[in-house]
């Protein structure tokens, strides 16, 4: 899946891919906006970490789970 993280006060946004599903990813991201920790934590499948300040999130795009296809179809 798909994931893109916009940061307030920034030209650019933070973009990976996750296998977690995203309904993970979305009770993810509601417990770190309404929790005391002040961060959003996400890690990618090759194994980065993204440790987001909360105080910064603009939005948080989910992209689809299935993935693509490769080559023609016809």
């Amino acid at each position: 899946m798909d994931i893109r993280i916009g940061i307030f006060n920034s030209p650019r946004e933070i973009g990976f891919e996750t296998s977690q599903p995203a309904a993970e990813i979305e009770e993810t991201v509601a417990k770190a906006l309404a929790g005391s920790t002040g961060y959003l934590k996400l890690s990618d499948d090759k194994g980065k970490v993204y440790i987001i300040p909360t105080i910064g999130l603009a939005y948080v795009e989910l992209g689809s789970e299935t993935s693509r296809r490769v080559g023609f179809v016809a």
